[in-house]
């Protein structure tokens, strides 16, 4: 008996021992984006990250030999971005640097005594010399290799580039410019022109410089595509609807269609149009690519909808007017490009796999499919090369690096030899995928991670993780958005300190189909995936293995907006928390994105978001929480902690904070990643595992 009683003292208050594993070792492998290929597949070139110093590496896919084409070597918090080879292969264009504020000024964490702003550069694949095009964002090289283009300020600027010369305006026009597209034979540019409340696809022509807008309305034109021919464009018109604000549902509305402007006529007409109800309402967000209309071949147009509730592909046949469905299945596409021909979409998905994503190809001249990629890994981001598909992959234990996909489905690994080989991959747990209810009804799925050694008799403190977006899905491996993929780190070190970690993906989130992402009163209109964070909370608390006593709460942005709900609304079950970022007030966050959005007018909606925000619900916060901030954050404004931490002040409830100056929403300083992580933590070692 006596056994048994010590035994019971021993799991209520069991504290694990810390493992020697740093969270400096899971962020050590550099993390790639903006993979490309060259056009005729010799070459691929990419961003890696490495512990905030970036460069852009490139491999030639007949030798599998890779080199840097920059030589940056500090963790200065500059972006590399907008990669773009030349269509010979013989040099690449890319942004350098970062944006701008509201008040004009390029973010600067590290605090350089230079100027930050982006930079389009040119430099070249044989000798890796750099040459400075401009300022500007977004650049295009033109089809014969001459000159390139890009945004500067919402105005095109053209550089030469056999010339010394500084690059120069390419016509004036109103609006923000964007989205520029070259015609076939480079005499024509195709854009988007922003007007704020409407927007027209624009057509320059080089030859007699004249400028038009050949089919204007008062909606919202985007997404241009030009025509193998040159003859035709094809663009996507969204309805306005002025009165629907952000972060509230947006389940149908007046439907979106396809247009098509005959250059020779200079007339735009409708070829297709959304149904009403589901999919009346197009979900920009995704799938990525080149754009969101692909014209592929035999004069099809390859296009996004969700009409059952899937973001799938579907392919329509513009003479005939008719679309059908290339991806069914429960599941969502989010990247896609054509294969050379234009005869497959090859696009990733987790159609089959509902927590992971795979790469997978459609034939749209016979409907075939093939799935290039399964198992318990992710891929993403595939470009199409002499050797096969390159894609970004990982899996629960391996974060992002690029892969060739053989011709048996294995995935060979590229740029191998620059894997840091200290990388504690062995060391590493496999989350399991788990579902749970909440009181609604609706099924929420999450991951799970157990600590090295776990024991079910034995009761361990937690920590419930909610992620940003809220348009995001953790999977069951490291992500694909650097950001996710940190915070995957994260749930993994905790875990292998000895939390049982839940990773929650609540509903708004993406993966789950357009009803679970269009959630009903979510966010500014109701809060309502907070019975998914009260879910979450009371399902880790019931259980057996864990101590009901010692359960802490963390996320960034609109993790961090549902991290303060959970603190303000129930102390009584989340121990403490860490609020990285976060949003408190909506109606204060809903001007950040709506310039004209003014509570004192739209009175109603005001009272639902302030309802909706932990703001409204501060009596009720009692645990102690760490705050975490950048001031320049362009997403979550810093006063939204401002407002908080001095409300909390008055009613003596323990925080702590650790702001960033200069640093942005996602942090752009490895350094302050550091920073932040490791206060967290601190944190919830003193107030969880230090604690009774």
């Amino acid at each position: 008996m006596k056994k048994i009683a010590l035994f019971a003292l021993f799991t209520l208050i069991y504290t694990p021992s810390l493992s020697q594993i740093k969270i400096e070792d899971l962020l050590s492998v550099p993390f790639p984006t903006d993979l490309i290929q060259s056009k005729d597949g010799n070459s691929i070139a990419w961003v890696f990250n490495n512990q905030g110093v970036r460069n852009i590496y490139t491999e030639d896919m007949k030798t599998l030999q890779v080199k840097p084409l920059t030589q940056y070597n500090s963790d200065d918090g500059l972006d590399i971005k907008n990669l773009s080879f030349s269509s010979d292969g013989k040099g690449l264009v890319f942004v350098r640097g970062n944006t701008k504020n509201g008040k004009g000024e390029s973010a600067n964490p590290a605090q350089l005594q230079e100027k930050t702003e982006e930079v389009v550069y040119w430099v070249e694949m044989e000798s890796g010399k750099i040459k400075k095009l401009g300022i500007g964002t977004d650049p295009t090289i033109s089809p014969d290799n001459k000159k390139v283009l890009f945004i500067q300020a919402g105005q095109v600027y053209i550089q030469n580039l056999d010339s010394a010369k500084e690059a120069v305006k390419l016509f004036q026009a109103r609006g923000a410019i964007s989205s520029l597209r070259f015609s076939p034979n480079g005499n024509k540019l195709a854009f988007e022109s922003d007007r704020k409340d409407h927007g027209f696809i624009g057509i320059y022509d080089f030859n007699n410089k004249s400028l038009q807008y050949p089919d204007p309305s008062v909606d919202h034109d985007m997404a241009p595509v030009w025509s193998p021919d040159g003859n035709s464009i094809a663009f996507i018109r969204i309805p306005n609807e002025k009165d629907r604000l952000p972060f509230t549902e947006a389940r149908v509305g007046n439907p979106w269609s396809i247009r098509l402007i005959d250059l020779k006529q200079g007339m735009g007409k409708e070829v297709w149009k959304a149904s009403t109800g589901k999919g009346s309402v197009l979900f920009t967000q995704f799938p990525t690519g080149e754009n969101l209309l692909l014209w592929a071949a035999n004069n099809t147009l390859i296009f996004p909808w969700e009409r059952d509730g899937w973001q799938h592909l579907y392919a329509l046949n513009i003479e005939k007017r008719t679309s059908s469905l290339l991806t069914p299945g429960e599941g969502e596409v989010e990247n896609m490009v054509l294969n050379r021909d234009r005869t497959e979409v090859i696009y990733n998905t987790n159609i089959g796999d509902g927590p992971h994503r795979h790469i997978q190809s459609v034939n749209i001249l016979d409907g075939t499919h093939k799935e290039l990629t399964k198992g318990e890994s992710i891929e993403w981001s595939p470009v199409e090369t002499n050797r096969g598909w390159v894609v970004l992959g990982s899996t629960a234990k391996r974060p992002g690096w690029p892969y060739l996909i053989l011709p048996d489905g294995h995935k060979q690994a590229l740029a191998f030899e620059l894997f840091p080989q200290s990388f504690p991959e062995n060391q590493l747990v496999v989350p399991k995928e788990i579902t749970f209810r909440a009181e609604d009804g609706i099924l929420i799925h999450g991951q799970i991670f157990y600590p090295p050694g776990y024991d079910p008799k034995n009761k361990y403190p937690a920590l419930i993780f909610f992620h940003g977006g809220s348009k995001r899905q953790m999977l069951l491996g490291f992500h694909y958005m650097d950001y996710y993929s940190h915070d995957y780190s994260m749930n993994e070190y905790n875990a292998i300190q000895g939390y049982i970690v839940l990773s929650v993906n609540y509903r708004s989130g993406i993966g789950y189909g357009l009803d679970f992402r269009e959630a009903l009163h979510y966010g500014a209109n109701g809060g309502s995936e907070y019975k998914d964070v009260l879910a979450a909370g009371l399902f880790m608390k019931n259980r057996t293995d864990i101590n009901p006593n010692k359960i802490g709460i963390w996320g960034g942005s609109y993790g961090g907006y549902l991290t303060a709900l959970g603190l303000s609304r129930n102390s009584n079950i989340f121990s403490c928390g860490v609020d990285i970022h976060g949003v408190h007030d909506w109606s204060e966050e809903l001007k950040n994105w709506v310039s004209d959005y003014d509570p004192a007018v739209q009175t109603q909606f005001a009272k639902i978001a302030y309802a909706s925000s932990p703001v409204n619900f501060l009596s009720g916060w009692k645990s102690p929480v760490l705050f975490i901030h950048g001031d320049d954050d362009r997403n979550v404004p810093f006063n939204s902690s401002v407002m908080i931490i001095e409300k909390l002040r008055k009613q003596n409830v323990y925080f702590e904070q650790l702001i960033f100056p200069d640093e942005i929403h996602g942090f752009l300083l490895h350094s302050n990643w550091l920073k932040a992580y490791h206060a967290s933590i601190n944190f919830f070692e003193k107030n969880l595992l230090n604690k009774n």
